[in-house]
């Protein structure tokens, strides 16, 4: 693997040295994955980035499992979510927003964990969706009942498209969500080209004063989690679920550049977030 530049957003409490996340442990003979723990971030870099790495897996063949945060409570509304569906929620209305470029429901990121995977179309974790999400969020289930906290993944779907449901991811329910009793604490939703993947996802680890409706892990009366070790624990079970060997790694020059465009070009700009790209043609 080349070697990649140190690459700072923005100086914040949020970014540890590489010592504060220990690699586990990995048994030979596993798929090599880029491990990225990134500075926190506005909403437009943040999807920019997760945009970057799908297509570095689609074009290079390379896996990369990227943990990141927020500089500011934000926003991101699903693919298909309508910008005006805002109004509805005035918790968040002055919070930044953007759009992802998955499907789903509203999601305030705030006091939460925050990853994305990003796997070429070779691996076998492309080739079956459903699978993926139940081994991402299977392995915060068995991190958790370690932990005294019984959790579980969700069966059913309330059913439907985007339109008709609640406004917020937390407030919907598909099979493979992470339950506690009936209170969601974890999705994610999937990106594909050429056959690649990203799966990117959300933990809530406590309530947000611009979503107070959605308690998180530690508003449960469960005991405290910490971010930290909770991410620690949970990224050693998932190197087991997925079959992974990491390497600690930063986005390439190649990758930056690409996010910085994306921001330019897509996830920074009004067309992008308000209406999806579809520009007004004047006629």
């Amino acid at each position: 693997m080349t070697t990649r530049e140190c690459f700072v957003i923005r100086a914040s409490s949020f970014r540890l040295p590489p010592s504060a996340f220990p690699l586990p442990p990995s048994p030979s003979r596993l798929m090599l994955c880029r491990l990225l723990h990134d500075s926190v971030a506005s909403g437009a870099w943040n999807m920019a980035v997760d945009e970057s790495l799908l297509a570095t897996a689609a074009a290079e063949g390379l896996c990369t499992l990227r943990f990141y945060g927020w500089e500011a409570p934000t926003l991101s509304l699903g693919y298909f979510q309508e910008y005006a569906d805002r109004a509805g929620h005035p918790a968040s209305g002055r919070c930044p927003c953007v759009r992802r470029a998955s499907g789903g429901g509203a999601i305030l990121h705030e006091r939460e964990i925050t990853y994305s995977f990003s796997v070429p179309a070779s691996s076998r974790w492309a080739k079956k969706h459903l699978a993926l999400y139940e081994a991402v969020h299977a392995a915060l289930v068995e991190v958790l009942a370690a932990r005294g906290f019984a959790a579980a993944l969700c069966q059913e779907t309330d059913g439907g498209h985007d339109r008709g449901q609640s406004f917020l991811c937390f407030e919907r329910r598909a099979p493979g969500d992470v339950l506690a009793g009936k209170i969601k604490i974890g999705g994610s939703a999937q990106r594909r080209f050429n056959g690649a993947v990203v799966q990117h996802g959300s933990i809530l680890l406590e309530r947000s004063a611009f979503a107070p409706e959605l308690p998180g892990l530690n508003d449960l009366g469960c005991g405290e989690f910490a971010r930290n070790d909770l991410l620690t624990a949970w990224m050693q079970i998932l190197v087991e679920k997925l079959a992974l060997e990491l390497q600690s790694d930063s986005l390439s020059l190649a990758e930056k550049r690409r996010a910085a465009q994306l921001v330019e070009e897509k996830y920074g700009s009004e067309d992008w977030n308000r209406l999806r790209g579809r520009k007004t043609i004047k006629i």
